[in-house]
């Protein structure tokens, strides 16, 4: 399950070591989730033409769909499947509606009034460890599990139905930056620092003149700082966190975390040495993975499992 489907180069790369496993490849499918059906269209081509190439057992199911409309019920996983999912650049988009959710919710304090809205945890008087941890992961997602007219946060919800499909594997790809401050000059610092070097990178991988760096500073780039320092409520999508951040969250959703091999971080920098991408250095941290720009973290990797209770 492609959460943001729209690079086959991944994928002709998996087609491509199920290929030349002994017992033979398996019966593969993808479903590719994009708001374009364009996109997915392309997708279907470019996969197919590769599978038949190969002559791998495939099959590439297209949802039309932004990841906040997502139904997961209708991902259809069939009994017996070995199910994994890509989450690439995406989960950060839902935390807007995670924050809005929280300024509907919250109480306003009159302007005449002395008192202090303290942070929620204060407020609390847990019974158990295990209530205030709840308590305490639930602030991530901006709401309180004692609230009972409010929807669930929309992070939450959302990686609870993943959960519910007990993917062997996710892997999550998040940036390794923190723009999702409240104040607006923490994110222009933040964004300041982050895309200095993202723009140091394209200035020495690619040259200036090309058409595709041209969009990717534009349409990429540009969309993301824009959504950062000119933009509040929902559509202030560009709310990246830090990854520890996101282990709180995946692991309250019920995710295990699952070990990075040393194996997959030296294949990543043959990869990267083979485009004479000499500034990346991949670190790996307590089993994640960090991307680096030289020493900035850009990107972060990790593996998860459904855990089971």
């Amino acid at each position: 399950i492609d959460l943001h489907c729209f690079e086959p180069a991944q994928w002709i790369n998996l087609l491509e070591e199920l290929k030349a496993r002994q017992e033979g490849p398996p019966h593969l499918r993808i479903t590719g989730i994009h708001e374009q059906k364009e996109v997915l269209d392309q997708m279907a081509v470019r996969l197919q033409e590769a599978a038949e190439k190969l002559d791998i057992p495939f099959q590439f199911c297209p949802m039309v769909s932004k990841l906040e409309n997502l139904d997961i019920e209708s991902l259809r996983v069939k009994s017996g499947e070995a199910v994994a999912i890509s989450s690439v650049l995406q989960l950060h988009s839902l935390l807007a509606y995670d924050d809005d959710t929280m300024r509907r919710n919250s109480p306003s304090v009159p302007n005449n009034s002395s008192s202090v809205h303290l942070p929620g945890v204060l407020h609390m008087n847990p019974r158990t460890l295990g209530d205030f941890l709840e308590r305490d992961v639930m602030s991530l997602y901006g709401a309180s599990p004692d609230s009972q007219s409010s929807p669930p946060p929309k992070t939450l919800s959302f990686l609870n139905a993943l959960w519910g499909l007990s993917p062997k594997l996710m892997v999550v790809t998040e940036h390794e930056s923190n723009h999702n401050c409240h104040g607006l000059m923490e994110r222009v610092d933040e964004a300041l620092k982050f895309y200095a070097a993202l723009f140091d990178c394209l200035e020495n991988t690619l040259p200036r003149a090309p058409v595709e760096r041209q969009k990717i500073e534009k349409f990429l780039f540009g969309e993301e700082i824009k959504s950062i320092i000119a933009c509040e409520g929902l559509e202030r999508k560009a709310r990246h966190e830090k990854l520890d951040k996101w282990i709180p969250r995946l692991e309250f959703a019920g995710f295990g975390k699952i070990n990075l091999s040393y194996n997959g971080m030296k294949q990543a920098m043959r990869v990267l040495q083979s485009c004479n991408y000499d500034g990346f250095k991949i670190k790996e941290e307590s089993g994640y993975f960090i991307i680096c720009w030289h020493d900035y973290p850009l990107f972060s990797v990790s593996a998860w499992g459904f855990k089971r209770y």
